[in-house]
């Protein structure tokens, strides 16, 4: 995409604007039974993000021409990279208490099966689902899960429909599902935050930074600790979730399918026909590591954009400059090592790894770099990533979520559900 097309100015002001609404609202806490809900800026950002899209309503075209939602799609990995780098400078300091919870980042991983182990059943036995309920079940279907999919089975297939489907509902509602979950689960106390944080690993920049930041929201005094434990548990999910995915999850998903439906053909159950989810993949983008000087502007416009945002939770646009620069060349120097490494690694990783190295107690002047941070709200940061997303959501996801079918929802909430509590249970259990 040209570079004047990504530093459209129109969608910039939209999301700067967008931001200072959302954070002007603040945190709101709604009473939910035993519970408290958390609704948070990124999620006022997201909806209305998605209200003004021009292809949910084409009365909104001369506000935002479809031009500005194109421009919206690679803004959202780009500009989630300084969040992930604030996100790794709270690792740095709190490595000794991440090196005393070893086991239970680790292990914890295993947790992601409860995707499974809940909506699997639901789906063959209750909704009579077929083999695209392999695709939808196995995993959080993000980009590596599809790759998967799509190599062993192929994405016209059952099981490509399946992960497909859920794609599309964690395109547009798992962010703010995980944001829910994390801060409805945090106020009823049955876990430690600590446990609640790892869980948010989930391998997924959006989901994790929502998850983390209600959690942060929900539990302030530890703030710092819970962004560090969720940040370690995400760079682990990268580093060993594909492979539990490849052998471990989809494995057992073959195994419980033909065990459930052979039950469910004994009722005479399982429907085989094929989901009415269009097996359509996702766009493929450029990587933003590709074309160094490209990002390198984008990015620092989507800083500014991050940096005004900050004013409202955060703090003035002097006090934050330091930081914002801060992160600004961890995430380049990130970006720069993803490109010249040896072996791959998503960008993400290397751009937290890269904060993470600066702010370790040995790293010179660590102290001022931390301090510095401090003046940067995470939570605000991550605001601008909800408004790009909403009105980057294109026509085919819209479609496509109008074909997905009350089924394949259902089981995304319940995929989302059982890997986050499932890898809740798992760490609270090691911790």
């Amino acid at each position: 995409m040209a570079l004047s097309v990504l530093l459209n100015w129109r969608l910039h002001l939209l999301v700067v604007v967008l931001s200072l609404i959302s954070e002007w609202i603040g945190i709101l806490k709604i009473p939910l039974g035993p519970g408290t809900l958390l609704l948070l800026p990124l999620f006022y950002a997201f909806i209305l993000g998605v209200l003004l899209n021009p292809h949910l309503f084409s009365g909104t075209r001369r506000l935002v021409p479809e031009s500005v939602s194109r421009a919206a799609t690679p803004l959202i990995l780009i500009s989630i990279m300084p969040f992930i780098a604030r996100f790794g400078s709270t690792i740095g300091p709190a490595i000794e208490q991440l090196i005393d919870a070893g086991p239970a980042l680790v292990l914890q991983e295993l947790g992601n099966l409860g995707t499974m182990l809940i909506a699997l059943p639901v789906a063959v036995l209750l909704l009579k689902m077929g083999r695209e309920a392999i695709g939808a079940t196995y995993s959080i279907a993000r980009e590596p899960n599809i790759a998967i999919i799509s190599d062993k089975y192929g994405l016209k297939g059952p099981e490509g429909i399946g992960v497909m489907g859920v794609y599309v509902v964690g395109t547009m509602f798992g962010t703010l599902w995980f944001a829910l979950m994390a801060g409805y689960l945090a106020s009823l106390e049955l876990f430690d935050p600590r446990a609640l944080a790892m869980a948010c690993g989930v391998g997924s920049g959006s989901m994790v930074a929502a998850c983390s930041g209600a959690l942060a929201g929900a539990v302030p005094a530890m703030a710092d600790d819970l962004l560090a434990f969720a940040g370690a548990s995400n760079l682990l999910t990268y580093a060993t979730g594909l492979y539990v995915s490849l052998f471990i999850a989809l494995p057992v998903a073959e195994w419980l399918y033909r065990r459930l439906a052979g039950r469910a053909h004994a009722a005479g159950g399982v429907d085989a026909a094929a989901s009415e989810t269009p097996s359509v993949p996702p766009v493929t983008e450029e990587r933003p590591e590709q074309h160094l000087a490209k990002t390198a502007v984008v990015l620092a416009m989507a800083c500014v954009v991050a940096w005004i945002a900050n004013t409202i939770n955060g703090a003035s646009l002097i006090a934050a400059l330091p930081g914002m620069l801060i992160l600004y060349a961890m995430t380049l120097i990130g970006l720069a090592i993803t490109r010249v490494a040896p072996f791959y690694l998503p960008s993400v990783a290397w751009v937290s790894l890269v904060s993470i190295v600066m702010t370790l107690p040995f790293f010179p002047g660590n102290d001022w770099i931390v301090d510095q941070l401090a003046s940067v709200n995470f939570l605000a940061i991550v605001t601008p990533v909800l408004a790009y997303a909403g009105l980057a959501l294109s026509r085919r996801e819209f479609t496509m979520f109008r074909q997905t079918g009350w089924k394949l929802i259902i089981v995304s909430l319940l995929v989302f559900t059982g890997t986050y509590v499932g890898s809740a249970v798992v760490a609270q259990l090691l911790l």
